[in-house]
C-alpha cells in the first residue's frame, strides 16, 4: 500500500489497508468491493483508504501511521468519525459500510494526559474549552479510565468547587456523563453532596448548572446498595447489605437527604422549578422527586412525604398535566401518579396508634377539640368520646384499622377545611335521638374505602392507569367532597342507623359516576355532580345498577380476594410483557417529529428497518438496522449494536413518524403520512441526549408489549402505557375472581358482609396443630 498524502491541509491521496497478502497465501479483497472511507490526519491532511471491515481498530490505526510514515507509536492514536465519535471494534463495521469520514487522532490516554493537565492549571481560557471537550469524551469507556487513573476526578472535583457559570455547567454535565459509567465515582464523599445541594438551592444558579446538578442528585439517590448489580457481601435486617469495596453503589435515599435537609430550602427550590419555563429543568427536577419517592427508606419517610405534602407538591404536578411542556413529561408524571399510590398504600395500610406515635395523637386531639364536645359516661360509667363523633368503639386502633393513617389524615383534612361547619354537624347529631345520627367519622372511613377501591389502591408498586389523575393527586379534596355528599343523603333521605350501608351504595354509585373521565374533565364537574345532585335521581340510577350487579361483589372478604388477584394479575403481565422483549421484534426506524415538521426532504432510509431483543440479564437492548428483514437467530450474534436500559429516563409515545415509502410496501403495518406522527411510535429518550431511539411498532399489540415492557423494567417507574395492558390485568383480575367465588357458590359457603375477631388468648398455653 502506498500514501499520496502530504503535509498540506488539502492533498488528497489514496490507499488500501487490508487483512491480507498475496505473501502469505490470502487474496485481497476486490477494491469495488471495499467502501472507500476518507480519513484526515492529525496535520489536516486526507487520505482516501479502502478499509478491510475484518480487522480491528488497532490495525487499521497500525497500518495507517505506516503508509503516512508516522513515526510515533501506533498506540498514541485512534480514529473517530466526524462527529468525534470514538471508533471501536463495535462499530468500525458499521462507519465503513456507510463511508463515514474519519479521522487519526490523539489516542484516548493522550487525550486524557492532556486534559488532566489543562484542569490543573486553572488557566481560565483554556478551562472551560477542555472541561467542553471533557464532556463529550468522559462517555468513552476507554478514556475514562485514563482520565481517573491519571486523577483526574480529583482535579475535576477542584474546578467544580470553585468555579460558577458556564465553566461550572460545563464541569457538572462532566461529572453527570461520568455517573453514568458503574464504576470510578465511588470516593464522592458527604462533602460534594452538599456542594451540589448548595448549587442546586441557590437562586443565583444558571438553569444550565442547575439541570447537571439535579441529574447528580437523582444518581447518587438511585446508587442504592440494593441497586447494586453485582452480588452484595452480606445483608441484615437492621441496615442496607454491603457493596464490595469501590463499588459506586454506596450512596441511595439516607446519603442524599441528610445533606439536604443541611439547606432547608433546596425541596422548596426543586418543587418550584416544576413550574420552569424550561422543559428540560422541569423534566429534570421531576426526575429527581420520582427517584427520591421511590427510594426513600423506613427513617426518613414520614419526614419526606410530610415535606412533600406541605410543599404541595400535588397541585404543582397537576399543573403540569394542562401546561404546554407536557408531551415531553407526560411518562414522568404518569411515574409520579405510581408514586403516589405507593405512598397512598402505605397510608392505608400503617396503623393508628395515638400512644406511640405523637403525630396521631395530635391529629386526633385537633379533631376532638374541634368538635368542641365534651367527654361524657354512659349508664356503666365507661367514656363516652370518639362515639360521640360517629365512631362505633372508644378503640381508635381498631376504628381506622382498614383505613390507617390515610384514614386519619383524611378525617383531620376534611375538619380543617372548615373547623365551624365539623361542630356544627357534630352538635347537630347529637342532638338527634341515637339512631337517627349520622356517625361521620365512619362515613369518613368508608368514604376512603371506596375511594380506595375507585383507583385501585390496592398494592404498592403497582398503577394500571393509563391517563392522568388530577383527581386522584387531590385526594384529600375529593374525600371531603363526598363526604359532604355521604351527610347530605343522610339528611335528605331520613335515614337511620340501619341504613348505613345503603347509604354507603349511594355515595360509591355517585363518586363512580363523578369521577369517570377524570383525565378530561374539569373539577367545576366533579363538584356539581356532588353537590347538586338530587337524591331521588342519585337512587334512581343507583337501582338500576343493582338490578346488573351482583350484591356479592361488594362484600368486604370479596374486595380483599380481588385485590389480592389485581397483584397477581399484575406481575404475570409484567412478566409477559418482558417476555416480549427478550424473544425481539421488528420495528420501523422512525422519523423525530423535530425532524417531520421540516420543509427539508426527507428520503427513504437505506436501513428503514430494526431488530431489537433484550439481553438476559435486563441490562441493554441489542439490535441492527438492516434494509430488509430477514431471520435473526437465538442470543445476540446477529445484533452488533446496544442501547443500555439505566440510559432511558422516559418512553415517549405517537411522537415520531415514518420514513416515506416504507409503510407502503408493506400492507400489515398502519398507513400513514410521513409528516404526520405515527399512533403505534415510541422513543427511547434519555434526560441530557436527546433519543436513543424512534420506533414504530408493527402492530397495537407489539407496541403496548414493548412500551409498557419497558417501563416496567426502569428503577424508577411503576405505570403501565397502554389500555391493552391495563385491560389485561384487569380481565385476568375479574376472570380469577369469578372462577374462585364459582368455588364457594358451588360449596354453598356463605360470604359474610366481614369478619370479626375474637378476643386475644388469656395466655400462651396453646399451640397450633397440624392441619391433615
Amino acid at each position: 500500500m502506498s500514501n499520496s498524502a502530504n503535509n498540506s491541509s488539502t492533498a488528497v491521496g489514496s490507499s488500501r489497508i487490508t487483512g491480507g497478502s498475496a505473501a502469505n497465501g490470502s487474496r485481497p479483497k476486490s477494491t469495488s468491493l471495499v467502501p472507500t472511507n476518507n480519513v484526515t490526519t492529525m496535520h489536516g491532511a486526507t487520505v482516501r483508504t479502502r478499509i478491510d471491515p475484518t480487522l480491528t481498530v488497532d490495525d487499521v490505526v497500525r497500518q495507517l501511521c505506516l503508509n503516512l510514515k508516522i513515526m510515533d507509536p501506533p498506540s498514541n492514536y485512534a480514529l473517530r468519525d466526524d462527529t468525534d465519535e470514538l471508533v471501536t471494534n463495535d462499530n468500525l463495521r458499521k462507519k465503513i459500510k456507510n463511508k463515514v469520514p474519519l479521522k487519526l487522532v490523539n489516542a484516548s490516554a493522550i487525550e486524557a494526559a492532556e486534559i488532566v493537565q489543562k484542569l490543573s492549571l486553572r488557566d481560565e481560557k483554556t478551562l472551560r474549552l477542555t472541561l467542553f471537550s471533557l464532556q463529550k469524551f468522559i462517555r468513552e469507556e476507554k478514556f475514562a479510565q485514563e482520565f481517573l487513573s491519571r486523577d483526574g476526578l480529583a482535579e475535576l472535583l477542584d474546578v467544580i468547587n470553585v468555579n460558577h457559570g458556564n465553566t461550572l455547567a460545563y464541569a457538572l454535565t462532566a461529572m453527570q456523563n461520568l455517573m453514568e459509567l458503574n464504576y470510578g465515582w465511588s470516593l464522592l464523599d458527604d462533602a460534594f453532596i452538599f456542594k451540589v445541594v448548595q448549587i442546586l438551592s441557590s437562586s443565583q444558579s444558571l438553569i444550565n448548572v442547575c439541570r447537571p446538578a439535579t441529574a447528580i442528585l437523582k444518581k447518587l439517590v438511585e446508587a442504592d446498595p440494593m441497586n447494586s448489580p453485582g452480588p452484595v457481601l452480606a445483608s441484615t435486617s437492621r441496615g442496607p447489605p454491603s457493596v464490595p469495596p469501590g463499588s459506586v453503589y454506596r450512596y441511595g435515599f439516607q446519603a442524599v437527604f441528610e445533606q439536604m435537609r443541611k439547606e432547608k430550602g433546596l425541596l422548596e427550590t426543586v418543587v418550584s422549578r416544576l413550574g420552569s419555563a424550561d422543559t428540560a429543568m422541569a423534566l429534570y427536577s421531576m426526575m429527581l422527586i420520582n427517584s427520591l419517592l421511590s427510594h426513600v427508606n423506613d427513617t426518613r419517610w414520614e419526614e419526606f412525604i410530610s415535606e412533600l405534602e406541605r410543599l404541595n407538591v400535588r397541585k404543582a404536578v397537576i399543573r403540569l398535566m394542562s401546561s404546554h411542556i407536557i408531551d415531553d413529561l407526560t411518562s414522568c408524571i404518569l411515574d409520579f401518579q405510581a408514586n403516589i399510590v405507593r405512598v397512598t398504600y402505605r397510608k392505608k395500610t400503617t396503623l393508628v396508634e395515638p400512644d406511640v406515635e405523637p403525630a396521631h395523637d395530635a391529629a386526633l386531639q385537633y379533631i376532638w377539640e374541634s368538635s368542641k364536645l365534651t367527654e361524657e359516661t354512659d349508664d356503666e360509667g365507661s367514656v363516652v368520646k370518639w362515639r360521640n363523633l360517629g365512631f362505633s368503639s372508644e378503640d381508635l386502633m381498631q376504628e381506622f384499622s382498614e383505613v390507617g393513617v390515610l384514614g386519619l389524615d383524611c378525617l383531620r383534612n376534611f375538619v380543617h377545611e372548615d373547623p365551624e361547619f365539623f361542630s356544627k354537624v357534630v352538635l347537630e347529631q347529637i342532638s338527634r335521638p341515637e339512631e337517627r345520627r349520622c356517625p361521620i367519622a365512619r362515613a369518613s372511613n368508608e368514604i376512603v374505602e371506596l375511594l380506595s377501591e375507585h383507583w385501585a389502591i390496592f398494592a404498592p408498586g403497582y398503577s394500571t392507569s393509563t391517563t392522568f389523575q388530577p383527581f386522584f393527586l387531590n385526594f384529600f379534596k375529593v374525600h371531603a367532597l363526598a363526604t359532604h355528599f355521604f351527610l347530605r343523603m343522610w339528611n335528605e333521605s331520613g335515614s337511620a342507623s340501619g341504613d348505613f350501608t345503603r347509604i354507603v351504595a349511594l355515595a360509591r354509585s355517585q363518586v363512580n359516576v363523578a369521577l369517570q373521565r377524570e383525565n378530561i374533565r374539569q373539577w367545576h364537574e366533579v363538584e356539581q355532580d356532588l353537590i347538586e345532585c338530587e337524591y331521588r335521581a342519585v337512587r334512581d340510577r343507583q337501582m338500576k345498577e343493582l338490578e346488573a350487579e351482583d350484591e356479592l361483589l361488594s362484600k368486604v372478604p370479596v374486595r380483599n380476594l380481588r385485590e389480592k388477584l389485581y397483584k397477581e394479575s399484575f406481575e404475570f403481565v409484567r412478566q409477559q410483557r418482558i417476555q416480549c422483549l427478550l424473544q425481539g421484534a421488528w420495528f420501523v426506524n422512525a422519523i423525530p417529529s423535530s425532524t417531520s415538521n421540516t420543509r427539508e426532504i426527507i428520503r427513504r432510509p437505506s436501513r428503514p428497518w430494526r431488530f431489537m431483543r433484550l439481553d438476559n440479564g435486563l441490562k441493554y437492548l441489542h439490535y441492527v438496522d438492516s434494509a430488509v428483514k430477514f431471520p435473526v437467530r437465538n442470543g445476540l450474534e446477529d445484533l452488533p449494536e446496544r442501547i443500555e436500559i439505566a440510559l432511558i429516563s422516559e418512553i415517549a409515545t405517537g411522537a415520531c413518524a415514518p420514513p416515506p415509502n416504507v409503510l407502503r410496501d408493506h400492507s400489515d403495518l398502519p398507513q400513514t403520512s410521513p409528516v404526520t406522527p405515527s399512533p403505534l411510535s415510541f422513543s427511547l429518550l434519555t434526560a441530557h441526549e436527546g433519543s436513543l431511539a424512534d420506533q414504530i411498532a408493527p402492530d397495537q399489540s407489539r407496541w403496548a408489549d414493548w412500551t409498557d415492557g419497558l417501563n416496567m423494567l426502569r428503577k424508577d417507574s411503576g405505570h403501565v402505557t397502554s389500555e391493552e395492558t391495563a385491560g389485561y390485568v384487569s380481565a385476568l383480575t375479574e376472570i380469577g375472581l369469578k372462577i374462585k367465588l364459582l368455588d364457594l357458590s358451588g360449596e354453598k359457603v356463605e360470604i359474610p358482609s366481614g369478619l370479626v375477631a375474637g378476643p386475644p388468648p388469656n395466655n400462651t398455653d396453646f399451640f397450633f396443630s397440624d392441619l391433615l
